[in-house]
């Protein structure tokens, strides 16, 4: 055990559930209608309660438990037979479970973005659950657990390169949310403002201070690489910031906060899979193209393919996590055959798993709230709670 890297992943491993709690449940809640912010914070609650059980369940040993090229097997369950002197490189692989638990977190809590304002209480629980088991661990195993598109897998000796997650996290996550939001229909009224667009900045400032841990700590050491990722991670979500804020005025006529914020996410997406492989100028230029890719992907899946992605999960998340993906294979770090094909073995198995998992859900617990119950808004219909006193 090295103490230093041991204190770094501690360090790290906070910073990352930050990003879930309460960064991203406040990015999201200040996006939807007032009416709705409490349930969006109740899912954000909920799902890293029930993935953090989940991991320490079955997760972990999926994801971590052998050298299958599927699966790691069933060796780990509820962590049998690691200890307080189990190592994992030179951390304690308590602290490897505790920090990939993180990760289990975020990822489907990424999802919640496409359905919010409409979406059953129980089918949240039931689908994230089972969508972490049958999607997210198997991916982290194929990538980080020695499976089938790491080293030495189908791509070869130079498998996928992925450092912290472009893959594993924002590509899944994007595509399940893509999936869920056509199998959920639109919401009656979808042209509604973010309720608090302050709320959704002070959200995006979390995300970009946790996505340090994110990305610096998928070094697993406290190294120069872990270093450089932060470095690159802050660079890219600079550019990118800029670019969104510059694109959205050249084509509407003015810069938005929301806007800006958003191109920080997407910033920050791009650069997560190439963040340990790049320096700071290649960063500049995944952030700066990222911020004007992602901003015309939102408004290609809203205003041409009508698909009521709420809070552009896909678009952000998704498109982000697959170009800064490709952008490892331009930049040299990794093969294309290796980079495009994780991308298309991951993209596949997503859309079919997901798929299958919400017809499944939805035959035991109810997809989508009535239409009283979504007009009314979610917070006091289902929770019997509201944020605010006065009605908006």
């Amino acid at each position: 055990m090295n103490a230093a890297d041991t204190a770094f992943i501690l360090i790290a491993t906070a910073l990352v559930l930050f990003m879930t709690l309460p960064g991203l449940a406040l990015f999201y809640g200040g996006l939807v209608r007032a009416r709705n912010v409490l349930s969006v914070f109740m899912h954000c609650f909920a799902i890293a309660a029930l993935m953090s059980v989940l991991w320490l369940g079955a997760g972990y040993s999926i994801a971590f438990g052998g050298q299958g090229a599927v699966w790691g097997g069933m060796g780990k369950l509820f962590l049998n037979g690691v200890t307080v002197d189990s190592l994992t490189g030179s951390l304690p692989e308590i602290l490897f479970f505790a920090y990939q638990m993180t990760f289990a977190v975020i990822t489907p809590a990424l999802i919640v973005g496409a359905y919010v304002e409409r979406v059953g209480f129980g089918f949240v629980l039931l689908f994230s659950g089972a969508w972490m088991l049958v999607v997210y661990a198997p991916v982290a195993h194929w990538i980080w657990g020695g499976g089938m598109l790491a080293d030495g897998g189908i791509f070869g000796a130079m498998g996928v390169r992925d450092f912290a997650g472009g893959i594993v996290v924002h590509e899944t996550a994007g595509i399940a949310a893509l999936v869920i939001a056509v199998a959920l229909g639109p919401r009656k009224h979808k042209t509604t403002p973010p309720h608090n667009p302050g709320m959704v900045m002070i959200g995006a400032a979390m995300l970009w201070v946790g996505w340090f841990g994110f990305n610096g700590g998928s070094a697993l050491a406290a190294n120069g690489q872990a270093a450089m990722a932060i470095t690159v991670t802050h660079l890219s979500a600079a550019a990118a910031s800029l670019s969104w804020a510059a694109w959205e005025r050249i084509k509407f006529g003015r810069a938005s906060l929301v806007g800006l914020v958003t191109g920080t996410i997407a910033g920050l997406a791009s650069i997560t899979p190439a963040s340990g492989y790049v320096g700071p100028v290649a960063a500049l230029v995944i952030g700066g193209v990222a911020g004007i890719l992602c901003q015309e992907m939102v408004l290609l899946v809203k205003n041409r393919l009508h698909i009521d992605d709420t809070l552009d999960v896909f678009a952000v998340h998704g498109v982000g996590g697959i170009f800064g993906t490709v952008m490892v294979a331009v930049l040299g770090a990794g093969t294309w055959a290796a980079q495009l094909g994780g991308l298309a073995v991951v993209g596949l198995w997503t859309t079919v798993a997901s798929w299958a998992l919400i017809k499944l859900c939805a035959l035991l617990t109810p997809l989508r709230v009535d239409l009283e119950t979504e007009v009314n808004g979610l917070d006091l219909s289902v929770h019997g709670e509201r944020a605010y006193e006065l009605n908006s």
